[in-house]
This record gives structure tokens, sequence and C-alpha cells, in this order.
């Protein structure tokens, strides 16, 4: 594994298991007093900070969903892919394990959720509603993140439009299955809760990786072929943006870095 590699699936780890810690902790131990608004704020914050705090390394995606769709938009290796979701899912058993450690004997925090923020559906929707739910709010994420870190997108503004998009995503679903779209988000407090959580995380792995499928065809079409030059060549500069896949392309935007080969697992395309 290249320094750079390495540099990238550790910010990866450290990403994921902060968004647990923090984001899916701000259930486990405030869904009382913040209520569903307040965790839906508290995730789109939390991936806004980390967006520009290490979008700049590795993309920031701290999710295999969007890690799929940079993939399959040929932003990145399938070697660089599998090392990304393992980080990530490192990151978010890391994560889910100091939650653990709070709501056991050591912390004394009393878990609000009851299951540890993980994710599940029966009270107020079936296996087949969550399916849609989950795949259908995830498409929308992996949308926006493809479109908004394209070069024709407002430079500097893509890790806010991810935010808020998270944010939105978490409002709409959060009464429903405690909302996952990402994959490494419900394996981990999935693995400590148990029960029905854990024998129902298959579900909130894989509808949000057929999102993302269907995610990166969708902006395909919506960004459309790159203009042909006068030589015959494509237009470089209308095509997806060489940023990182949180939108955290400032640096590149402000011409104080040029991405290169080794910045491939950033880029949305």
């Amino acid at each position: 594994m290249s320094p750079t590699l390495s540099r990238q699936v550790l910010a990866e780890f450290l990403g994921t298991a902060l968004l647990v810690v923090v984001a899916v902790g701000s259930a486990v131990a405030g869904l009382d007093v913040l209520g569903p608004t307040g965790v839906a704020l508290a995730f789109g914050f939390v991936l806004l900070a980390l967006a520009y705090a290490i979008g700049p390394v590795s993309g920031c995606h701290v999710n295999p969903a969007v890690t799929l769709g940079v993939l399959l938009s040929r932003g990145m290796t399938a070697a660089e892919a599998v090392a990304y979701w393992i980080a990530q899912v490192a990151g978010a058993v890391a994560g889910a394990a100091l939650l653990w450690l709070l709501t056991g004997d050591v912390g004394g925090v009393t878990d609000q959720t009851g299951a540890l923020g993980a994710n599940d559906w029966g009270d107020t929707v079936t296996a087949g509603g969550a399916f849609v739910v989950e795949a259908v709010l995830t498409f929308v994420l992996v949308l926006v993140v493809l479109l908004v870190t394209a070069r024709s997108a407002a430079p500097g503004f893509a890790g806010l439009a991810i935010g808020l998009t998270l944010t939105a995503v978490h409002l709409v679903a959060i009464p429903l299955t405690g909302t996952s779209v990402n994959p490494a988000r419900s394996i981990g407090p999935a693995l400590f809760a148990g029960g029905d959580p854990l024998a129902h995380v298959w579900l909130f792995v894989l509808a949000p990786l057929v999102g993302a499928v269907v995610a990166v065809a969708a902006a395909r079409v919506l960004s459309g072929p790159a203009p042909v030059l006068a030589d015959g060549t494509a237009d470089g500069t209308a095509a997806p943006a060489a940023a990182d896949a949180t939108g955290a392309d400032v640096p590149s935007a402000a011409g104080q870095r040029t991405p290169g080969r080794e910045d491939a697992g950033r880029r949305p395309v």
C-alpha cells in the first residue's frame, strides 16, 4: 500500500469512526432532548465538518455507498475501493465500540434508542418499505455527491450541499428505519446491538448499494458527454472534476493544488 493510500485509508477510518461516535451518539445519548430533527442536524453537521477536514486527504467518503459510486464512475481502482470499504467498516465498528462502552458500566450513559442507534424495520415500516426508503434516499445522497463535485459545480460549496442532503434524508427516514444510507454506519452498531438489528443489517447494506448504482447511472445521464474540441478530443474542463467525493475541493479550486493520479481515490469520476 502506497503512503498516499495509507493516509487516505486512515482518514476514512477516523472519519467514519467520528461519524458514528458523534452523529449516532447524538441519538444514543440525546434523542430524548434533541429529537429526530436534532439528530438529523448532527449527521449533517458532522459530515460537513469532515468534508472540509479530511476531504483533501481521502475525499471523505466515510460511506461504502459513496465509495461504490466513485468506483463505478471510474474515480478509483477496485483495490483502492476495497481498502476504503475495509477502513470504513472498521471505523464504524470502532465508533460503535466506544458508544457501547459509554452505555455500559464504564460510562453509565442511558441508551435512548435501546439498540445503540442501530437501524431496523418493523414498528413503522415493513422490510419492503425499508428497502425502498433506503435505496431511494441513498440514490439522492450519492447523486448529489457525484453532481456537486463536478467541475461545472460551484467551487467550495459541495460539502455544504452534501451535508444538507444528509440532514434532509435523515429527517425523512429517522422515524422509519433510523436512517442508514451508509452500510458501515449500520454494521457497526448492529454488531453490538445484536438481535433483530443484526439479523436485519443485510437490508441496510444492500439497499444503499443498490441506490448508489442507480445514482451513478443517473449522474451520467444528467452530466452528459463532454464537448468535443476541434482536434476531436474531449474537453476535459467540462468533465466531472478531479475533486473530493464529498466536495472538499476548495484547495483545487483555489489553485493551491492540482490533483494527480495519487488522488484517484478522492475523485467522483
